[in-house]
């Protein structure tokens, strides 16, 4: 009887663990500290998706230059948190996922109690200022939630955002001796002395302040405006300037600094006390525009009004639970872990940039109303053209539409007439090269997205043909970037020559077929910079020359940008026939790429790029860094693709961990995730701009994509597992499916993918041109 009865509880334990496990949500699955030690640069905090509010916590003041010379101790804190560090600074509003450069950490906010501080302190000495020490053990953080307590003030800090709305609940200990809020308006992510150029605050009432800043980072005029709620009543507040201005003409007869509601400055800190007396948490709203006071108020009214803080939590986790359940996947909780965290950190750039009216400011700096879309900010292209957009277009065609008409809009605002660059808070911040925004606008309109015709053709000539691009004028008359006058000339030529496929496939498929034409022949520029003699691509000189010494293995000096030749040479993702012509044939073409994946690359090759350590490194491959990401699907061409599902394997293993460390490589807003994403389910658009999707391998036994449609795709591999990591079969609803790659229509109209798994490569020969992916050569 008694061993029944121990059965019984077993049993019983075991139906309540599994019915646990069940209840788990996508949303339950998200690490958001994944990425937030070591090269991932992601961060911890809250946010909506897509939301214009990055609400997280800051952990170090450290400047981008001091007196013009670089520290190059900030690029650690491009997303303002670092795991390692042992205090926090503040909690600030904005915040860029995962990139290599920075800027913003706008109106940032930090509880105190004690005497005042309003200096954030050191690193070394945070008692010296309003900085303060915490614990691992204290924080909490999933999709819109933040939660640590402060160890030296023992205040409880909760954080919560909607897209246009931070909202922050602080329980302060019954026995302070103040119950105060720091609000520094000077604070910054890769601040330096200036960058503020002017910050305003006003005490509206006792419960509402008003007031922007301006500064000058990255984004080179950036507006922020801001609407503050309090939950309770202000008793005492005051500011500090750190830069008091030389003229302060007739306010010297005022007393500005102590309770007098006009504060301004260039270096603002201010605080605001309440009554300690009171037990109740404080809860502060702070709504952002880059319009105007007034549309941070209509924000605020708009979004949270007076729900609480628990009401708005909800709505946002439930906002995550919508969109990130719209994949289903069976794995290990590991696999979760890692599916459903990249999967968020597709969903943060590009970002909400206009008020709930649609009124946003434009890159000509005045504003504008955003007529049939809502409009975007935070487009790092360079990367993001590769796997992000593309995969948004398969997952959110509607904001991925948006966000090219936000592109669109940008060009036709720019003084320059050109899509943006790398475009942040209505700013182009110019980094990188290339003209990506084609293969974005291009890789939606062959996909079907609705875009006005003639403001796509234009834009795309007009970008393609800008003269200020470097070498982008000798290209259009030698065939290639000259290194004469353009450091990265190599690269540069071959980013030049797929951007023109990209825009050769559009004006395509809008009807333009002489443009079509043209941008072909453009497009097969990139003969141009391989050296028969050895097959890399290496820089030209303009009298015709190659660069006689170049060193394959080198980043600095050798004519690319961010990479080497021997990763920058299968930049040819349009023409992979015609890639394989100029480096000797297939064989020698396979041998190639088994020698990137398999090589040993000198540490001194990397030792002073702050993009790339060993962890970024599968032999000379580098996958910590965006050229390189289609190459393991390059196989495909070959008459031996199974090798792409080696190479595959070895990258998901080593790049991609349920752990602080575990990006190998800047994030950059979503691209290394998406990369993720796309493998997984066992497929990658190697050529934006085409249809199509290359097969690899999957790495769950199954999932359930479901399409705004209403379609699904479902993705099915039962066998996989580390040792059954080659595709034997392929069956495509019900039928076996020859071809190396899916077609966009065949994904969008819901299909059923069955891959048979198994511990040994299919060796199948002899495809037919038709079953291989898409090359403007045919082999």
């Amino acid at each position: 009887m008694r061993s029944k009865i121990l059965w019984a509880a077993v049993i019983l334990a075991l139906g309540a663990a599994n019915a646990s496990a069940q209840q788990r949500e996508a949303v339950d699955y998200v690490n958001t500290f994944i990425g937030t030690s070591g090269m991932g640069h992601t961060f911890p905090g809250a946010c909506a998706p897509f939301g214009a509010v990055q609400l997280s916590p800051d952990t170090d003041t450290i400047p981008h230059n001091v007196d013009r010379k670089y520290q190059p101790e900030v690029y650690a804190y491009c997303a303002g948190y670092r795991y390692d560090d042992p205090t926090i600074v503040g909690f600030s509003h904005t915040h860029l996922s995962g990139t290599g450069h920075s800027d913003l950490g706008d109106i940032m906010m930090m509880p105190q109690t004690g005497p005042l501080q309003l200096n954030p302190g050191t690193r070394d000495n945070p008692d010296g200022g309003y900085r303060q020490r915490y614990s691992h053990t204290t924080e909490q953080a999933s999709p819109g939630y933040y939660e640590v307590t402060l160890a030296d003030n023992g205040v409880r800090a909760q954080l919560t955002a909607t897209p246009r709305v931070g909202v922050h609940r602080y329980t302060y200990p019954q026995s302070s001796d103040a119950k105060r809020l720091v609000v520094d308006l000077t604070h910054g992510i890769y601040n330096y002395e200036g960058k503020t150029l002017w910050c305003s605050l006003r005490v509206e009432n006792d419960t509402l302040l008003t007031g922007y800043r301006i500064t000058q980072g990255w984004a080179r005029c950036n507006y922020t405006y801001f609407a503050i709620t309090f939950s309770q009543p202000i008793v005492n507040y005051g500011y500090r300037d750190r830069r008091p201005e030389p003229y302060n003409g007739f306010w010297r007869k005022l007393d500005p600094y102590h309770n007098f509601p006009d504060m301004g400055g260039r270096s603002v800190v201010a605080y605001f006390e309440f009554d300690k007396a009171a037990n109740s948490p404080l809860t502060v709203k702070v709504a952002l525009s880059a319009t105007s006071t007034e549309g941070a108020l209509l924000n605020l009214r708009t979004e949270v009004g007076g729900n609480s803080f628990e009401q708005v939590h909800a709505k946002t986790r439930a906002g995550w639970q919508k969109e990130l359940s719209s994949i289903a996947i069976e794995g290990s909780d590991d696999q979760k872990a890692m599916f459903y965290t990249s999967l968020y950190h597709t969903m943060i750039n590009p970002s909400v940039y206009c008020d709930v009216d649609g009124r946003y400011r434009g890159v000509d700096g005045e504003v504008h109303q955003a007529d049939g879309f809502q409009n975007y900010t935070v487009f790092s292209l360079w990367d993001t053209y590769r796997a992000l957009h593309p995969l948004l277009g398969l997952l959110r065609p509607e904001r991925n539409t948006d966000m090219v008409r936000s592109m669109l809009a940008h060009q036709q605002q720019s003084a320059n007439h050109i899509l943006p660059v790398w475009s942040l808070m209505g700013n182009e911040g110019w980094c990188m090269t290339g003209y990506h925004g084609v293969s974005v606008v291009a890789d939606a309109v062959v996909k079907g997205a609705d875009l006005d015709r003639e403001a796509v053709l234009t834009a795309l000539r007009a970008t393609s043909t800008w003269s200020h691009f470097p070498g982008l004028t000798d290209y259009m008359k030698l065939g290639y970037a000259p290194f004469d006058h353009d450091a990265t000339a190599a690269s540069n030529t071959l980013e030049y020559a797929y951007d023109d496929f990209a825009i050769s496939a559009a004006a395509r498929a809008l009807g333009d077929q002489a443009m079509a034409r043209e941008f072909e022949a453009r497009s097969l520029y990139y003969r141009n910079v391989f050296n028969p003699r050895t097959g890399f691509a290496t820089p030209r000189y303009r009298d015709g020359r190659f660069k006689p010494d170049m060193d394959p293995l080198q980043t600095y000096g050798e004519g690319f940008i961010e990479g080497n030749s021997w990763n920058f040479s299968y930049h040819v993702p349009h023409d992979v026939y015609g890639l394989m012509q100029q480096m000797g044939g297939e064989q020698r073409f396979v041998q190639r790429l088994d020698s990137l994946f398999t090589m040993h690359l000198p540490e001194r090759y990397y030792a002073d790029n702050e993009d790339i350590t060993a962890d970024c490194l599968v032999g000379g491959y580098v996958h910590g860094n965006e050229p390189s990401h289609h190459v393991p699907y390059l196989y495909a061409w070959t008459s031996r693709p199974w090798l792409t599902q080696e190479r595959l394997s070895v990258i998901m293993d080593k790049m991609y961990r349920n752990d602080i460390r575990g990006l190998g490589g800047n994030d950059d807003c979503g691209q290394m995730s998406a990369w993720y994403i796309f493998t997984t389910l066992g497929f990658y658009p190697v050529c934006p701009g085409t249809d199509q999707y290359v097969i690899g391998a999957p790495f769950v036994p199954y999932a359930d994509v479901t399409l705004p449609s209403g379609r699904h795709i479902i993705v099915k591999a039962p066998k996989v597992s580390p040792r059954n990591r080659y595709v034997k079969r392929v069956l495509l609803n019900g039928k076996p499916y020859p071809n190396l790659y899916f077609t966009h229509d065949q994904l969008t109209s819901g299909c059923v993918i069955e891959f048979e798994m198994s511990n040994q490569p299919n060796r199948q020969r002899g495809l037919s041109k038709d079953q291989k992916p898409f090359s403007l050569i045919v082999k």
